[in-house]
C-alpha cells in the first residue's frame, strides 16, 4: 500500500447522482444478514475488546457479513506465508489458497479451470550508478549518488547512460489539456534532459481554481511526469525533490533499496528516458544557479500563463549498470457471470502481496503484512463468498486478486493491458487496500474525494448505515494514484477507493486517529504488521456491506457511471465508451 492510513505526516513513505439508480432494490440489511453464508468456523469477526465498545456497537447494522474474514486475515499472513512476495513458496501458498476458495465458492475461472492470470515482470538492481557530471562553462561539481542525486532506468539493459546531454527546464513536466496546461509547448526534448518540479502548480499556489488546488491530480505524481517525459522523447528526466511538494522527505526517494520492478514489454521498456531520477532542493539550486536563478525565481517562471522552458546552458552525463531477472507471478481473478448482460462486468480488487522475508532478523523474519494488505486480500476472498450466496446479478461481477503492488502496481498494470472483461465493458470497479481493524467508524473516507459519481452511490448507503462521507485528510499527497484502482483509473474505468475511517463509533476521533499513528509508528512496512486476535473486524464489515451495495446496484441497473466533469481521467472514459 502506498497510501497509509489517515494521517498526513511527510514521513510516510506511503499514506446529484446521474442517471445510477438500480433497476431492483438490493436487500435491507437485516435480509442481508440473515443471506450471509453459514459456513462453519472457528474463526469468529472479533469482538469488541471492551463492554463500553461493545454497547456502542450492539445495535449498529451491518456488522456481519462474513465470519470468515478473520479467518482469511489471519491465514494469509501466517508465517507460513512467508510475506507473501511475488515469484516465492509464499507466492505459490497465495495463489493456491485464493484460487481454491474462488472454485469452492462457485466462481468461474479464467481459462479453462485455472483462476491464475500470469504476470510477466522483470526485476533490475543497479550494481553500480555513476555519479552525476556537467559540462559547460559554468558547470558545477558532480553530484553524488544517494546524497545530491538518485537515479535509475526501467530500460530492461544491463547498461543505460545518457552523455553529455542537453538540461532544459520544463516548470512542472506537465501537458494536460482539460486545464489548459503544456509546459511542453513548441519544444523538441529529443535527447535532452529534463529538469522538472514534482507536484502541480495547484499544490504551489493552494489556488483552487488551478488545477484543483492543494489536491493533488495525476499530473502532479512523479510517475505521470516520467512518463510524459518519455512521450516527449527525452534522454534523461530529473525531478527536483521538495519535502512539502512531495509528501516526503529525501531519505523516503534515496535511503530505501534501488532495485525496481517492472512489467515485461516487448520492446523491454526502450520507449522509457534511458535514466530517471530526482535531485535534491540544493542540487536543484546548484544547476539554477548557472543561468544566475534558484529555487523560488523558477518557481515563479513555471507558474507564469507564457512559461517557456528554460536552457540550463550545461550538459548532463550519468550511467546505471544494472543486473536482470524476469520473474513470473500471477494474479488471481475469478468471476460471477451475470443473468442478462454477462459480458458487463463490475470489479473488485485487492492486492495479495507484501515484502516477504527479512533473512538478516534473527529473531522475526517474516513480514507478514497482515494490515496491509491480507485484510484486503481476505476482504476480497469475503466478500465473494457472500456475492455466492445471493441471487446472481443481472451483470458480470468479477474479484481480482492482484500481484507485486509493493513493485509499483504491476499485478494490476498487467491487468489493466490484459483485463478480463474488456475495460469498454468494465462498468467500475472497487479497490480495497488496508481494511479497519478498530472497529466501527461513523466516517467513511474517500480517497480522491470529488472524482466520479460512484461517490453518490457510495453515499447514499453510508448515510443508511448512520455514517459520512469524509474526504482524505491529506489530499495533497495523492494518495488516489498510490494504490491498484489507478492503473484502471488511468485507462478510464471510474474507481472507488474508500474504507473506514477514524471517527470511532466507542472512543471518537482522537482515540480512532491514535490507532492510526500507533500503526505507522510500529507496524506499517514491517515486521510487526502480524495479526491480532483482539482486532474488532465488525467496522470493516460495515465497509464490505457498502462495497457490496455499491456494485450490487451497478449490477443490477443499466448504468454506466463516469468522472466528473473537467477529471483528468474522463477523456479517456469517453474514449472507451465511444468505441462499446
Amino acid at each position: 500500500m502506498k497510501a497509509n492510513f489517515w494521517l498526513s505526516g511527510t514521513s510516510l513513505a506511503l499514506s446529484a447522482c446521474l442517471g445510477l439508480a438500480a433497476c431492483s432494490k438490493p436487500p435491507t440489511p437485516a435480509e442481508e444478514n440473515k443471506a450471509a453464508p453459514t459456513v462453519a468456523t472457528a474463526e469468529q469477526a472479533a469482538a469488541p475488546a471492551d463492554s463500553k465498545a461493545a454497547a456502542a456497537t450492539t445495535a449498529l447494522p451491518d456488522t456481519l457479513m462474513n465470519p470468515k474474514l478473520g479467518e482469511y486475515i489471519k491465514t494469509l499472513s501466517s508465517d507460513e506465508f512467508q510475506g507473501r512476495a511475488p515469484a516465492t513458496k509464499g507466492e505459490e501458498l497465495t495463489l493456491a489458497y485464493i484460487s481454491e476458495h474462488f472454485k469452492n465458492i462457485g466462481l468461474k475461472p479464467l481459462v479453462g479451470d485455472s483462476f491464475v492470470q500470469p504476470v510477466q515482470l522483470v526485476q533490475i538492481d543497479p550494481k553500480e550508478v555513476s555519479a552525476m557530471t556537467f559540462s559547460g562553462d559554468k558547470a558545477p561539481a558532480p553530484f553524488k549518488y544517494r546524497d545530491q542525486m538518485f537515479t535509475w532506468t526501467t530500460r530492461v539493459t544491463e547498461l543505460s547512460e545518457v552523455k553529455g546531454s542537453d538540461m532544459v527546464f520544463v516548470g512542472y513536466g506537465i501537458v494536460a489539456p482539460e486545464y489548459n496546461w503544456n509546459d511542453y509547448e513548441g519544444l523538441d526534448v529529443k535527447g535532452k534532459t529534463v529538469v522538472m518540479f514534482v507536484n502541480d502548480p495547484g499544490f504551489a499556489t493552494k489556488d483552487p481554481a488551478l488545477f484543483t488546488g492543494e489536491a493533488m491530480t495525476y499530473y502532479g505524481r512523479w510517475t505521470y511526469k516520467f512518463e510524459e517525459a518519455a512521450r516527449q522523447g527525452a534522454a534523461m528526466a530529473l525531478i527536483v525533490h521538495e519535502t512539502d511538494a512531495a509528501s516526503y522527505g529525501w531519505h523516503v526517494v534515496a535511503g530505501g533499496s534501488a532495485t525496481k520492478f517492472d512489467l515485461i514489454n516487448p520492446n523491454k521498456n526502450a520507449d522509457r528516458a534511458a535514466v530517471e531520477g530526482w535531485v535534491t532542493t540544493e542540487s536543484a539550486n546548484t544547476l539554477f544557479a548557472t543561468i544566475g536563478e534558484d529555487i523560488e525565481s523558477m518557481r515563479k517562471k513555471a507558474l507564469s500563463k507564457d512559461f517557456a522552458p528554460i536552457p540550463l546552458n550545461i550538459k548532463a552525463s550519468v550511467s546505471v549498470k544494472n543486473n536482470v531477472r524476469e520473474l513470473t507471478s500471477g494474479n488471481v481473478a475469478g468471476f460471477i457471470e451475470g443473468t442478462e448482460k454477462p459480458d458487463e462486468v463490475v470489479l473488485y480488487m485487492a492486492h495479495w502481496d507484501h515484502l516477504g522475508v527479512d533473512f538478516s532478523n534473527p529473531k522475526n523474519k517474516v513480514f507478514n503484512g497482515a494490515v496491509d494488505n491480507a485484510s484486503g486480500t481476505g476482504g476480497l476472498m469475503a466478500l465473494a463468498e457472500y456475492y455466492a450466496s445471493q441471487p446472481k446479478p443481472k451483470r458480470s461481477v468479477a474479484f481480482v486478486a492482484v500481484t507485486a503492488e509493493e513493485r509499483g502496481l504491476l499485478g494490476s498494470a498487467w491487468y489493466a493491458k490484459n483485463p478480463l472483461f474488456p475495460l469498454n465493458k468494465t462498468i467500475a470497479g472497487i479497490n480495497m487496500d488496508v481494511m479497519n481493524v478498530n472497529g466501527p467508524m461513523k466516517d467513511m473516507v474517500v480517497v480522491g474525494h470529488g472524482n466520479s459519481e460512484l461517490e453518490v452511490i457510495l453515499e447514499k448507503y453510508t448515510k443508511e448505515q448512520g455514517r459520512y462521507i469524509a474526504p482524505e485528510p491529506n489530499p495533497a499527497a495523492g494518495s488516489y494514484y498510490r494504490s491498484d484502482h489507478f492503473n484502471l483509473a488511468k485507462a478510464g474505468v471510474p474507481m472507488l477507493y474508500a474504507k473506514g475511517g477514524v471517527d470511532s463509533v466507542a472512543h471518537g476521533k482522537e482515540w480512532g486517529l491514535e490507532q492510526a499513528k500507533n500503526f505507522n509508528t510500529c507496524c506499517y512496512h514491517k515486521v510487526e504488521d502480524e495479526y491480532n486476535d483482539s482486532w474488532d473486524l465488525s467496522g470493516a464489515q460495515q465497509d464490505l456491506f457498502l462495497y457490496y451495495r455499491v456494485g450490487r446496484e451497478l449490477a443490477d441497473s443499466n448504468a454506466w457511471p463516469n468522472w466528473y466533469q473537467g477529471k483528468e481521467f474522463k477523456a479517456a472514459r469517453d474514449a472507451s465508451l465511444a468505441g462499446k
